[in-house]
């Protein structure tokens, strides 16, 4: 059976067009963040039974208590990655249903992603075979860990939050490289930057924001 990756109805390009315009009206002002969120078949990435929904701003369930991140939120983190410049590497903590490595991976050269998850990886791992998505190297692993092996990398991006920084991950970070982070407890969470200039990091605190906890071990 072929895949449907245009939509149609609730996941038609119209519905996506009404989304980017949403996402325009809060602030993302990176067109090509735009262009490929736009593209993007993010019914593809949720349980079919969601995918009337997938074009809405919103954070959506994918089982084993996670969410596919909501549309601004991807937007804005990948545009706060990229705003000095393209990036060509990439570290992603947090593949889940694998929408926002998919996005990356039309706006980078390559992309690491790691994930705690097994089965999630085995199903984002279906989603980018599907979409010819080559540029894209997957691990499963303890997302505290990063990825030693190819690092540093240009940039890194979590997608769940820990309490604390991991400090491997600011290790793994190159000199002149980028780290977005949500980090914070269930009580509270704020969306937080840190460039790498040398061996200083630089940290900036952004938005509140409310993203699953990052956990240790693996599934």
């Amino acid at each position: 059976m072929k895949t449907d990756y245009r939509g149609i109805g609730m996941t038609s390009q119209r519905t996506r067009d009404r989304l980017v315009t949403r996402l325009q009206e809060r602030g993302i002002k990176n067109n090509e963040v735009l262009s490929v969120i736009r593209e993007m078949p993010r019914h593809l990435f949720v349980d079919e039974a969601l995918a009337s929904r997938a074009y809405e701003d919103t954070a959506l369930p994918i089982g084993h208590g996670q969410t596919i991140s909501q549309p601004y939120i991807v937007a804005k983190m990948t545009e706060i990655l990229l705003e000095d410049g393209p990036r060509q590497k990439i570290l992603e903590v947090g593949t889940g249903s694998g929408y926002q490595t998919a996005v990356l991976s039309k706006l980078v050269e390559r992309v690491y992603s790691v994930e705690r998850i097994s089965p999630l990886q085995n199903q984002a791992r279906e989603r980018f075979y599907q979409l010819k998505l080559n540029n894209i190297k997957l691990k499963h692993s303890d997302g505290n860990w990063g990825w030693e092996w190819y690092a540093p990398y240009d940039g890194i991006i979590v997608t769940c939050a820990p309490e604390h920084i991991p400090l491997e991950l600011l290790k793994q970070l190159a000199p002149g490289g980028r780290l977005v982070i949500p980090v914070g407890t269930s009580q509270g969470q704020s969306l937080r930057v840190i460039d790498r200039q040398g061996d200083r990091y630089e940290e900036t605190e952004l938005d509140p924001v409310s993203f699953v906890p990052l956990l240790s071990g693996q599934i």
